[in-house]
């Protein structure tokens, strides 16, 4: 049922992202993806998962901090193939630091990014949903949309926020064939984190691996960081006629972080 959908992928360059990217694209489905990448690489993707896949794929780097790129960034998929039946919410920024001396800038772009964005796309992709009686919303939040973490005000402000919206997108939308879904993962092995493991181990003076899984389990009980490839398959069953009973929730994938 799900060959020939059109999913958009935000953040789909690289970690999480990319690896749902794959997983959507060996069931059949067709990919709007959109990444930091400039026009040239990002068409070389697209073009790469054609060809693996046999599927239609395109890409776009919009800024998803202005509304009006997003806007335009969704009607030329719909221009492109037709529509958009999968919504993943993936993009997002970070910046640490503490409430008082944490810059204007930075809570500015994190809560574009990390949950204006999503608004904005959902709304663009809801007509199509609608008209086809059949969508799937799922929006990448955190654990920190559950809890929170000192020196992530932003981050956690937003996480939280992406929840809400999930819950108000799957009741306005609950008998329209539409389901609205958050993700809450705990730690992700993607290269972005590989600097602040580093950074441990160069500190304590330990290996890389024990650094690992200090930082893994100061806050979480199982020792391991999840695959991105993981959450990719998570997002193919959300999407599937098995999980059309299963909205408005907020699903940890957080090693029992959320369970102490």
């Amino acid at each position: 049922m799900l060959k020939n959908k059109v999913a958009l992928i935000t953040g789909s360059t690289s970690g999480i992202g990319l690896a749902t990217a794959h997983v959507l694209a060996e069931s059949g489905m067709n990919l709007v993806l959109h990444g930091l990448l400039s026009d040239e690489e990002g068409q070389a993707l697209a073009q790469k998962f054609e060809q693996s896949y046999g599927i239609s794929a395109l890409f776009d780097n919009a800024d998803l901090r202005n509304p009006e790129a997003i806007k335009t960034f969704c009607q030329r998929a719909k221009d492109s193939l037709g529509s958009i039946d999968i919504l993943v919410n993936n993009a997002g920024i970070q910046h640490t630091e503490a409430v008082d001396t944490f810059p204007e800038s930075k809570w500015n772009d994190i809560i574009a990014v990390n949950l204006s964005a999503a608004f904005y796309l959902i709304q663009q992709s809801l007509p199509s949903m609608k008209a086809s009686g059949w969508g799937r919303i799922i929006n990448i939040a955190s654990v920190h949309g559950l809890v929170a973490s000192v020196n992530k005000a932003a981050y956690c402000a937003a996480k939280h926020g992406i929840v809400g919206l999930t819950k108000v997108v799957a009741l306005e939308c609950a008998e329209q064939g539409i389901t609205a879904n958050s993700i809450c993962p705990g730690w992700v092995d993607t290269p972005l984190i590989n600097q602040q493991i580093q950074d441990i181990s160069d500190k304590n003076g330990v290996s890389f691996e024990q650094a690992s899984y200090d930082l893994v389990t100061a806050k979480q009980p199982l020792p391991e960081m999840m695959d991105p490839r993981q959450i990719g398959e998570f997002i193919l069953f959300l999407c599937s006629d098995a999980a059309r009973s299963m909205t408005g929730a907020s699903l940890p994938m957080d090693g029992a972080w959320t369970a102490q």
